[in-house]
């Protein structure tokens, strides 16, 4: 789905899932965007998916897991990370798995989904689309005004997803140019 850019409620502002699937731990996070483009933290946290007995009941953990993150804090959009290929198929395929178990949970729910590659989210908030993990979490804790305490790498991830939705729909409604167009030219 493309969005061009979000759709403000009554009171002005959307709220964002970003979404960074994984196998063992698929990281959440939520946030605020205000009319005037000022983005609020409201929620972030990693699924742990490891304390299922096989692979297929880690996807049942994180459907249940993200329906209950939808049901409390009720996201106009959602933003995921799209698949990356690893050193490993094996590991590719996993995340494949999960992030379309996350697919379908938010789809079921009729919600827009916005997809954006691992580079594009790291040039949006870094600027260089090679920017390490460290430099990603620095920009979520300021972009947030988050206190210097240490994210849990997923959240920050997750963070860092529906942060860059934000900053592209907020450029696509302005330019004129659709989201997906925008996530090419990154990309």
């Amino acid at each position: 789905m493309t969005t061009v850019h979000p759709s403000f409620s009554k009171s002005g502002s959307v709220r964002i899932l970003g979404i960074d699937p994984g196998s063992q731990r698929t990281g959440v996070g939520v946030i605020d965007v205000a009319g005037d483009g000022r983005c609020t933290y409201v929620h972030a946290r990693a699924l742990k998916l490891l304390d299922a007995e096989d692979f297929p009941s880690r996807l049942g953990l994180l459907c249940e897991g993200l329906e209950a993150v939808l049901d409390e804090f009720q996201p106009d959009q959602v933003a995921i990370e799209t698949v990356f290929m690893d050193k490993s198929a094996t590991s590719a395929l996993k995340l494949g798995h999960a992030r379309g178990a996350a697919l379908a949970t938010v789809v079921r729910r009729r919600i827009k989904i916005s997809e954006y590659p691992p580079r594009v989210i790291k040039q949006s908030l870094v600027g260089r689309g090679a920017a390490d993990k460290q430099q990603v979490q620095h920009m979520v804790r300021l972009l947030l005004n988050l206190p210097e305490v240490k994210l849990q790498a997923d959240a920050a991830d997750a963070l860092a997803v529906a942060l860059t939705h934000a900053h592209m729909s907020a450029t696509a409604q302005r330019t004129g140019i659709a989201t997906h167009q925008l996530r090419r030219r990154g990309a």
